[in-house]
């Protein structure tokens, strides 16, 4: 984590979620610190929730600039508490959190290439009520040769206590340098709980059968239907920055959520 350097009054952009108090705050706080547009913000603030957060260091992806999020959402794991108050305080003395996505490239059955970048995780999910059966390669090599199952991931450490989590994967400290790779449902083999790997490893998944079990590929937000095979690695090439208050920075909410009952 690091400190924050600011200018003496901050130009900030915020954006908030459709839910009302969330629009109704970033009201408030536009009226109050003024707001310029993204590309020349020092801070983008995002208000809402977890998806609000994601949304927000998409926007940022091209432009480098921190994000710090305030809870008006459901969840709200990537989130501040509310600091209507004290904004400038706050963002002052926040802690950097930096974080790499993750780069999907793949195809479909027609042929057709796509490629994504995600925060939290890339899964593959079936389409209809057959399950999905995918190979997956690890750096070139088959690791395993069919996986029968509802779908698989990869999870960054930052995303590992978001679906990664709810399928039953590792939770990730985030200076690990890890990804999680986790089956979702699966029937054979029914045992495997998935792999922890290497952050610079590569995968790949290969759909088997993809017109007659089709398989959806989804980064993050973005989803790719009948798709046939997907790469997936670290984005070493693009930094995001989140910003966290003191003592609530990701990688102790991180700590926090492995001991929760």
């Amino acid at each position: 984590m690091n400190a924050l350097a600011l200018s003496d009054s901050p130009s900030l952009s915020f954006v908030a979620s459709k839910r009302p108090d969330a629009q109704e705050v970033c009201q408030r706080l536009q009226e109050r610190y003024g707001n310029v547009p993204v590309k020349d913000a020092e801070i983008l603030v995002a208000i809402g929730g977890d998806g609000m957060m994601l949304e927000a260091l998409h926007a940022v992806m091209n432009y480098g600039i921190p994000v710090y999020g305030i809870n008006y959402g459901s969840v709200g794991f990537l989130m501040n508490d509310p600091a209507e108050s004290d904004l400038i305080g706050h963002l002052r003395r926040s802690e950097k959190t930096s974080i790499h996505p993750l780069r999907a490239t793949g195809t479909d059955i027609n042929g057709q290439s796509f490629s994504a970048l995600a925060i939290n995780e890339v899964s593959l999910l079936r389409e209809t009520r057959q399950t999905a059966k995918i190979q997956i390669s690890v750096d070139g090599r088959v690791r395993l040769a069919e996986l029968a199952a509802d779908g698989v991931m990869v999870s960054t450490p930052a995303g590992s206590t978001a679906y990664n989590a709810s399928a039953h994967g590792p939770i990730l400290p985030l200076g690990s340098r890890t990804l999680a790779l986790t089956p979702i449902s699966a029937f054979r083999p029914r045992r495997w709980r998935g792999a922890l790997l290497s952050h610079g490893s590569k995968v790949r998944f290969d759909v088997l059968s993809p017109e007659k079990r089709p398989v959806s590929a989804v980064a993050d937000n973005q989803e790719f239907r009948d798709v046939v095979s997907v790469d997936i690695e670290e984005a070493a090439d693009v930094s995001l920055h989140m910003l966290f208050d003191e003592g609530r920075a990701l990688g102790e909410r991180i700590l926090i959520e492995q001991f929760q009952a």
